[in-house]
C-alpha cells in the first residue's frame, strides 16, 4: 500500500515538476533578453484571471482543449498515438457548420443536435481511415494521420471558396438557433465568448472517465494498449479496438471543433495553416497524463498560458512568442519524464536490491 501511494505521488509530481520548470526556464529566457519575468508572469495571469471577461475567455479556449485531449487519451491508452487531431477538429468544424447554414429554417431542437452530431461523426470518421488501415495493413497511424491533417486542411479550404461561398474566404454566419452561444452566460462572464461548450466539456469529462474504467469496452481498450498479444490471446478483438479506439478519439477531436464552429466563432473560415488547437489538445494529455482529472486541469493551464500570454507585451514588453517557449518547455519535461522520475527516486533514497538507484 505505502508503495502505491509512492508510485502514485511520483505521478503527480512529474507534471507538477514539469510545470515549474518550463516556467523557469521562461523565466530565465526573459531575463536574458532583458525583461522582467515577474512582470511577465503577473502581466500573463491578469490577462487570463484579471477580469470576467478574461476569465471567461480562458474557460472558452480551455473547453475544445479538454475534449480534445481526451480524445488523444483513449487513442493513447490503446497504444496509438493520434497525431491527426487538428485535422479531426476541422473536419467536425466544417461539417457542423455546414450542416447548420444548409437549413437556416429548422427548429433549433432539431438543427442543434444534427449539426453536432454530424460534426462528431465527421471527425470520428476521418480517425476511423487511419484505424482501419492500422487494424487490417498495419500501417503507422502517425504517418496516416500527419497525411490527414494536410488532407482536411485543403480540403476544407477549397469547400469553403467553392462550395460553401462564391469565392470568400469565411462563410456565414450559423443561424441564431443553432449556436451554442448563451447571452446569460456571457454577460456573466463580461462579454466573453464562454458557451455551452464549456457544460459539454464538463459531461465528456465525466462520461470519459466512466467508459474508461468502468466498462467492459473501456477496458479492453485499455488492455489492448498494455499488451495487444495477450489481449487476443484472452479472446478480445484487437482490430475491433484498434479502429473503435480511433473512432471514439476523432469524434471527440471532431466535437472540439464544432465547439470552435458553432460556439466561438459561429462560422468557418479559411485556414492559413494546421489549427493548432489539434496539437494543443494533445499536450494537454501528455501533462494530464492521459487521467481525465489531469486534462481538465492541464487544459485549464494551457488556456491561461494562451489567453494570458496575449497580454504579456502590453503589460510587461514581454513578447507572446515566450509562452510558446514555456508550453514547448513543459512538453519537452513532460517527455522526458523518466529523467524526473530519476531524480525522485535518487533524493527519496529509492534503491534497488544491488543498492543501486531504483
Amino acid at each position: 500500500m505505502l508503495s502505491e501511494n509512492k508510485k502514485t505521488l511520483t505521478n503527480l509530481t512529474v507534471p507538477i515538476l514539469s510545470v515549474v520548470l518550463g516556467l523557469v526556464l521562461g523565466a530565465l529566457i526573459m531575463l536574458g533578453f532583458g525583461y522582467d519575468p515577474i512582470a511577465g508572469y503577473q502581466s500573463m495571469i491578469n490577462g487570463a484571471l484579471g477580469s470576467p471577461f478574461y476569465i471567461g475567455e480562458t474557460l472558452r479556449y480551455a473547453s475544445p482543449l479538454i475534449i480534445i485531449g481526451l480524445g488523444f487519451s483513449i487513442a493513447n491508452s490503446a497504444g496509438f498515438f493520434n497525431i491527426g487531431l487538428s485535422g479531426q477538429a476541422l473536419m467536425g468544424w466544417l461539417v457542423s457548420v455546414w450542416v447548420a447554414i444548409s437549413f437556416p429554417d429548422v427548429s433549433g431542437l432539431i438543427l442543434l443536435p444534427v449539426s453536432v452530431i454530424a460534426g462528431v461523426l465527421a471527425g470520428a470518421i476521418w480517425a476511423g481511415i487511419a484505424g482501419v488501415l492500422r487494424a487490417y495493413f498495419g500501417t503507422s497511424e502517425v504517418i496516416i494521420t500527419i497525411m490527414l491533417n494536410y488532407t482536411a486542411l485543403h480540403v476544407t479550404n477549397y469547400l469553403i471558396r467553392n462550395v460553401l461561398t462564391e469565392s470568400s474566404d469565411a462563410t456565414a454566419r450559423i443561424p441564431e438557433q443553432a449556436s451554442l452561444r448563451m447571452d446569460w452566460l456571457s454577460q456573466l462572464a463580461g462579454g466573453s465568448r464562454v458557451n455551452a461548450g464549456l457544460f459539454i466539456a464538463i459531461v465528456v469529462t465525466i462520461l470519459v472517465w466512466i467508459f474508461m474504467t468502468k466498462t467492459t469496452m473501456g477496458y479492453e481498450i485499455r488492455s489492448v494498449g498494455m499488451n495487444p498479444f495477450a489481449s487476443q490471446y484472452a479472446g478480445m478483438n484487437a482490430k475491433k479496438n484498434i479502429i473503435l479506439s480511433m473512432f471514439i478519439s476523432g469524434g471527440l477531436a471532431g466535437l472540439g471543433g464544432v465547439l470552435e464552429g458553432m460556439g466561438t466563432f459561429n462560422n468557418i473560415f479559411v485556414q492559413a495553416g494546421i489549427p493548432n488547437i489539434g496539437f494543443d489538445g494533445m499536450a494537454v494529455a501528455l501533462l494530464g497524463l492521459s487521467h481525465p482529472l489531469g486534462i481538465v486541469f492541464s487544459g485549464l493551464l494551457f488556456a491561461m498560458l494562451k489567453i494570458g500570454g496575449a497580454s504579456m507585451p502590453l503589460g510587461s514588453g514581454v513578447p507572446t512568442e515566450v509562452v510558446d517557449i514555456v508550453i514547448a518547455s513543459i512538453i519537452f519535461f513532460v517527455g522526458a519524464n523518466y529523467l524526473i522520475r530519476f531524480f525522485i527516486n535518487k533524493f527519496s533514497g529509492k534503491k534497488d536490491v544491488k543498492g543501486g538507484v531504483k
